[in-house]
């Protein structure tokens, strides 16, 4: 794993993870991690690329995807992707399970910053499991 990336629709959350994650509380972990947060520019991608072809680059590029992404709608959707797809040694793709409250609630934003930490420094355990829920 080199680094994690926001999906399209949860840019404005990914700004307030990264914060949290140079704060004092998380800023040792997070640069012990060696990571770089990456974007769909970085990877060549259009903001309209379909959910299989982001995942794809992702596993490729050894990205975590973070997420709030949860249909099903046709066979290129992300869920549909990596029930077909997912693999023994793919990467989970991180999901959050209520975007909302990160902008809203600090403390809520720094359970999610802290299990994501969690999932990232154990990521090899987690390797082919498809979807991680945040928090």
């Amino acid at each position: 794993m080199r680094a994690i990336m926001a999906d399209n629709d949860v840019h404005g959350q990914m700004n307030v993870m990264v914060s949290l994650l140079d704060s004092e509380a998380w800023r040792e972990i997070w640069l012990g991690l060696n990571l770089s947060v990456r974007t769909f520019a970085d990877l060549c991608l259009s903001h309209d690329v379909s959910d299989a072809v982001l995942w794809q680059a992702c596993q490729k590029e050894q990205i975590v995807l973070i997420t709030a992404n949860r249909n099903k709608d046709g066979v290129d959707s992300l869920e549909a992707t990596i029930l077909a797809c997912n693999t023994l040694t793919s990467l989970p793709v991180l999901t959050l399970a209520d975007p909302n409250q990160i902008s809203l609630s600090r403390p809520y934003a720094n359970r999610v910053v802290e299990s994501m930490l969690q999932y990232l420094l154990y990521i090899d355990n987690y390797r082919g499991v498809g979807r991680l829920w945040l928090p």
